[in-house]
């Protein structure tokens, strides 16, 4: 039954890749092919790149965990900035349609993409409806330059999704691959680890983000339990934060990852261990940990399999538990 909605809905939201207006035949393969047949993603990537990381603190801020989506409009007095950091393989994209304003942002890491571009645009186009001018933008940031070519992947997926449909989605910022990559002591680093898009404007550039919002914990703990949806986490009609409800299979070997040295960690869990940002190990035992303390989230977490709702507070500008 899933699957027969899913094929209907599919048909009804169909999309094509454009770059400067022309019509892509197939999608690029590669980042560097790309930039090879389209010089100006070159030139607005430098662009990107010569503008200073913004650290973005918690106030009107919306942050997306990988795996994770949001979308909002222009006139959201809750939420100014939407943002994500820590990617160096994943892809940050962000979709916005220039009649409506409305903007979507994911982190995305290759897991049910076409789902997520599908679910993205169509949310847009609801928000969008009475404007009959403007058309959607894309951009594009992450997915380093590495030797296991980890980030060309889910930049190939992530074209094939989009290419795949016919409601016309026009690349503007390509900030990938080899654009995205410096090299030091022999190994490739990203430039850029972090982005956001303000709301209002539309404007894309780099960020990073100390606070990254409530339950990082539970969040994280969707990577390493197996493949999972992305999950849209907000609702702008409401103004909430909304996390879950989801499961995930029991981890039997939690114990014993936790009792590994950091760097054990790191190099099992990571896809780019030598360039991690410091903070990664102490971030994936806390999701170890809260995944041992919480085997069965469905259960423990969600009960009544409720989401977890989070309101902005008016005095501090955080986000704040909230029964609905």
């Amino acid at each position: 039954m899933h699957n027969n909605k899913q094929i209907k809905f599919k048909n009804i939201c169909r999309m094509v890749l454009l770059v400067r207006g022309v019509v892509q035949d197939e999608p690029p393969p590669d980042t560097r092919t790309l930039y090879l047949n389209h010089p100006v993603l070159r030139d607005s990537a430098s662009q990107l790149l010569t503008i200073s990381t913004k650290v973005v603190g918690p106030i009107g801020l919306l942050y997306v965990c990988q795996r994770e989506m949001a979308v909002t409009v222009p006139h959201d007095k809750n939420v100014s900035i939407i943002g994500s950091d820590d990617v160096t393989t994943c892809i940050i994209l962000v979709l916005r349609h220039t009649g409506s304003g409305a903007v979507g942002f994911a982190h995305l890491d290759g897991s049910c993409t076409e789902e997520c571009v599908v679910n993205m645009v169509h949310r847009i186009q609801e928000l969008s409806m009475g404007f009959p001018d403007g058309r959607l933008e894309m951009s594009l940031i992450g997915g380093f330059t590495h030797v296991l070519r980890y980030g060309e992947q889910v930049f190939y997926s992530l074209m094939v999704a989009v290419h795949k449909h016919q409601t016309e989605i026009e690349l503007v910022l390509a900030c990938v691959g080899e654009l995205n990559t410096i090299m030091r002591n022999n190994v490739h680093w990203p430039l850029l680890y972090g982005a956001g898009v303000m709301v209002k404007s539309g404007e894309v550039f780099p960020a990073n983000f100390p606070d990254k919002g409530p339950e990082q914990p539970l969040r994280l703990a969707r990577l390493f339990t197996g493949l999972q949806p992305v999950l849209d986490v907000y609702d702008c009609s409401l103004g909430l934060l909304r996390i879950g409800p989801f499961n995930y299979e029991p981890m039997r070997s939690v114990d014993l990852w936790l009792q590994q040295s950091d760097e054990f960690i790191l190099q099992a869990l990571s896809t780019t261990p030598d360039v991690e940002p410091p903070h990664t190990v102490m971030a994936i035992r806390a999701s170890l940990k809260y995944v041992q303390d919480h085997p069965f989230p469905a259960v423990t977490v969600f009960r009544d399999n409720r989401p977890l709702y989070y309101r902005r507070d008016e005095h501090s500008g955080t986000w704040t538990p909230f029964r609905y």
